[in-house]
């Protein structure tokens, strides 16, 4: 499920604390310690609580971390969050929170693997002195249990007889849910007072997707053609004539008598000079055109009402208007 900043999901999220803001609490330590403050709140796709995005300046210098928001503590008239539970050696186990990363499965799992190990879970020291309201007693992780592998003998471990072992449950990405780790995140009436009543709303996104795809390319086909073209061919043409003269008398040294070539002609004649050539004859412009349509959705909306049973006594409620 992703998560998401809760003024993303909910700009005007600030009317349900009465125009108070969780962003820039201080937080501290069960021992009354200052680590940090509250840097930034993460809410699933329903809108529910996960995770406050902690600055540890006092304790890590540059570090934020994510905490559950069922390890928390929030005591609104002091303007402060408790870390339930939180030593400076898990603070520094934490991984590293940025705007930039992918809040996916395996980051959350390395977040809460941090908040199931068994130092995390076991008892501390009392803290009813420093946190009014809070038990001496941090709850057991719920999801990631720590399972006996055998029933224990208490009588016998307090004697320093037997040491409890313990079988960490896996998990699996496909089946995960929230409630699987009800001690990390469910907010219970005694660490978070403010009641909050929850209603449904469309959000309505768009995500890009590739439809197919046009593979445009060429062939070469083949015709034959013919042409015609006219040439010319040059050729001797002899004529003989009986001039109008003939038979006359020449005179003395006008007739020559001669033996060879008299005359000389060249011939010439067209040959057809026939070749091709490649010409542009058309051009091909391809691109894309975006059409607009509108998708309708219907979904059914959930709103959670306060069902009040004052048995007989008369009770005054009283709403803001918003």
């Amino acid at each position: 499920m992703a998560l998401l900043k809760i003024e993303d999901f909910d700009p005007n999220y600030r009317d349900s604390f009465n125009g108070s803001d969780l962003k820039g609490m201080s937080v501290y330590t069960q021992s009354d310690e200052k680590i940090g403050t509250v840097h930034d709140v993460l809410v699933d796709e329903e809108g529910q609580f996960r995770y406050l995005v902690v600055d540890l300046g006092f304790w890590i210098f540059g570090k934020k971390v994510l905490m559950p928001v069922g390890r928390s503590q929030i005591d609104q008239s002091a303007d402060r969050v408790y870390a339930i539970g939180m030593t400076r050696e898990q603070a520094e186990n934490l991984p590293e929170f940025s705007d930039r990363l992918a809040l996916d499965y395996d980051y959350e799992e390395s977040v809460r693997g941090v908040y199931r190990s068994p130092s995390t879970n076991m008892s501390t020291s009392s803290v009813s002195d420093n946190i009014p309201g809070v038990s001496d007693t941090i709850p057991v992780d719920a999801s990631a249990p720590l399972e006996a592998s055998a029933p224990l003998d208490t009588a016998a471990m307090a004697g320093g007889m037997a040491t409890p072992t313990y079988t960490p449950t896996t998990y699996d990405r496909d089946t995960y849910n929230y409630q699987q780790d009800a001690s990390l995140y469910d907010m219970n009436d005694r660490d978070h007072q403010t009641l909050k009543l929850y209603q449904e709303r469309l959000i309505a996104n768009k995500k890009r997707v590739k439809a197919g795809e046009v593979a445009i390319g060429k062939h070469v086909e083949t015709e034959t053609a013919k042409v015609a073209v006219p040439v010319e061919k040059e050729r001797v043409v002899i004529e003989r004539i009986t001039p109008a003269d003939a038979g006359r008398a020449v005179n003395p040294g006008e007739a020559t008598f001669r033996e060879g070539e008299v005359a000389h002609v060249e011939l010439y004649e067209e040959t057809a000079d026939i070749h091709k050539e490649a010409f542009v004859r058309e051009e091909v412009r391809v691109s894309k055109e975006v059409e607009r349509d509108t998708v309708e959705a219907q979904e059914t909306l959930r709103r959670e009402e306060l069902d009040i049973n004052t048995g007989g006594i008369p009770v005054d409620e009283r709403r803001d208007r918003i």
